[in-house]
């Protein structure tokens, strides 16, 4: 496959940026964080003032503003952040234009840009931030990502002036400015926010490049324009307003349908190019892609009860499936393969070593022995006390997990038969696996899912201990061990990048001996865009598609 080498997005001057406003649009780049670009360049011409972004998206939150991915996608549009992270994985300026950090490290002092509006005209000031962070930390409405990642840190905060806010942590909390890049962080306006929830779920108003001007559900949102705009990121390439006049998101979850868009010039981009379209769609369109960090999509093991409470059993699953296999046969080598189910493989500190089990049935079947799972049943599947070796994999069809997830989850099930398991694959539907219909521990023995985010600090959300008194809904595999917390939360404080790197790595090498999670494949993040059609990048922190320095080339 064509690689082209990473570009590290650089604030150009001002001589430098006319030149390439007046000559031929060829001097724009494609840019993919530390991804990949490849398919044919962008078209030579002029640029054109104006025009319509379509974008085939795949899915569909339930609300624009939330806690899912999906929703952060949505957030890049219309909302700024505190601070940005560029390609070299460096936080920059946005919002904030510096920052202090006291030397215990637990507050953070940001000066925020002068003369920001929210689109509903608003000022963005140190009291705007304040309310945003207290909608988001509401305990009766909480942002629930936002709450999982600085919940249990945050103290309180503090309008120090009228461009100066402050929070302050409960313990140093190293990964936080990286944490702020992220769209569920970004600045809503506390004018909007008071008009309750339901409204803004339909409409949230920030202060970004596009304005939402109205959903249409089951279909798109269109955004227009927002000609004020004054407050990129400086890791944007475009200092001003979006050069398009709107971006229509259209959700396409089928990915022929999706494909097929782009195709027939319906869409201008497209998310997510179908392993089965990837040679074509290199030999049409300019395309890019980003291996998310965070955790990979993995199956989770569920130690609160029978078959998985054994780690004998959890080893003998890992080691049943040629899982590296099954992921490139899927998806046809496009997306990479992850052993490690505790991180993927882009995020930092991430490590290689954890979660290595490679296809062994007879490993397997030796421990399965050990651990008493010694009878058969008509149907081959070992038993034990009258008991079938039977475990229940709950999985997102068609939102967390799409067809190629589908098909190597049923790879899986298939080789774990051959050495007597017997995996019964659970689709769920989008709102039943986000609507606690499998919340409880009796409900599944197997969870599949994903979690994008840039620090490896990610591990404390899912492995931080799932206690009556402090409950930890993303610790799906109940599993509660004071000494794997304690390494989390050293990693997560230390000042030093060799100390956290330390901690990180035993931390995962534990999760991983273990058998806790079952690394499958990477979230990945890819585009296909017109080759009229410049400017369009996907940042860094998960995998946002970024159109405000988009235009056209005629």
């Amino acid at each position: 496959m064509l690689r082209r080498p990473r570009r590290t997005r650089l604030l150009p001057a001002a001589g430098i940026a006319l030149t390439c406003a007046a000559l031929l649009a060829g001097c724009a780049q494609p840019r993919t964080g530390d991804g990949e670009s490849t398919g044919v360049p962008a078209t030579p011409g002029q640029y054109v003032s104006g025009g319509t972004i379509s974008y085939g998206h795949e899915q569909e939150p339930p609300c624009v503003h939330g806690g899912w991915v999906q929703n952060a996608y949505l957030a890049r549009q219309y909302l700024d952040n505190l601070v940005s992270l560029d390609d070299s994985g460096r936080v920059v300026p946005w919002l904030a234009t510096r920052w202090e950090i006291s030397p215990d490290g637990r507050s953070y002092t940001f000066h925020l840009k002068p003369g920001v509006e929210f689109s509903d005209g608003t000022p963005l000031d140190a009291e705007a931030v304040r309310a945003t962070f207290a909608s988001y930390l509401n305990p009766e409405k909480p942002n629930g990502t936002v709450v999982s990642y600085i919940g249990k840190y945050f103290e309180s905060d503090e309008v120090v002036g009228p461009l100066t806010y402050r929070m302050n942590l409960r313990s140093p909390y190293t990964p936080l400015l990286t944490v702020l890049t992220q769209g569920y962080f970004g600045i809503q306006s506390p004018t909007a926010l008071a008009r309750g929830p339901k409204a803004n779920c339909i409409s949230p108003v920030g202060s970004g490049p596009f304005i939402i001007e109205r959903w249409d559900r089951n279909r798109s949102i269109t955004f227009v324009r927002n000609p004020k705009y004054n407050s990129p990121p400086a890791n944007a390439q475009n200092q001003g307003p979006a050069h398009v006049d709107k971006l229509i998101w259209k959700f396409l979850k089928d990915p022929v349908l999706r494909y097929g868009s782009l195709r027939s010039g319906s869409s201008d981009v497209i998310y997510n190019v179908p392993a089965i379209n990837w040679a074509d769609a290199t030999s049409r369109y300019q395309v890019s892609r980003y291996v998310t960090p965070g955790r990979p999509n993995a199956i989770t093991l569920n130690v609160d009860h029978a078959p998985f409470d054994d780690v004998r059993v959890r080893q003998a699953f890992a080691l049943s499936a040629d899982r590296r296999k099954a992921v490139e046969t899927a998806f046809l080598g496009v997306v990479p393969y992850n052993a490690n189910g505790a991180l993927s493989q882009s995020t930092p500190d991430y490590d290689p070593e954890a979660g290595n089990y490679p296809h062994d049935p007879a490993k397997a079947a030796g421990l399965l022995d050990d651990a008493g799972w010694t009878g058969r049943d008509d149907d081959g599947i070992r038993t034990k006390d009258g008991r079938r070796l039977t475990a229940r994999v709950v999985y997102a069809a068609d939102a967390i997990v799409g067809p190629e997830g589908a098909a190597i989850l049923q790879a899986v099930a298939r080789q774990a038969r051959d050495v007597g398991f017997d995996i019964q694959l659970v689709p769920a539907t989008q709102s039943a696996y986000f609507g606690g219909q499998y919340a409880k521990a009796p409900t599944y023995d197997a969870y599949v899912g994903y979690w994008t985010s840039p620090t490896p600090g990610l591990l404390y959300i899912n492995w931080r201990q799932r206690l009556p008194d402090s409950p930890n809904p993303h610790n799906t595999a109940y599993y509660n061990d004071p000494h794997l917390q304690t390494l989390i939360e050293q990693g997560n404080a230390a000042a030093d990048p060799v100390q956290a790197r330390a901690f990180y790595r035993d931390a995962q090498r534990l999760i991983g001996d273990n058998a806790l999670s079952i690394g499958l494949y990477t979230q990945t993040t890819s585009l296909a865009v017109s080759p009229r059609l410049h400017g369009v990048w996907v940042e860094k922190s998960q995998g946002e598609p970024v159109f405000a320095d988009a235009r056209f080339v005629r």
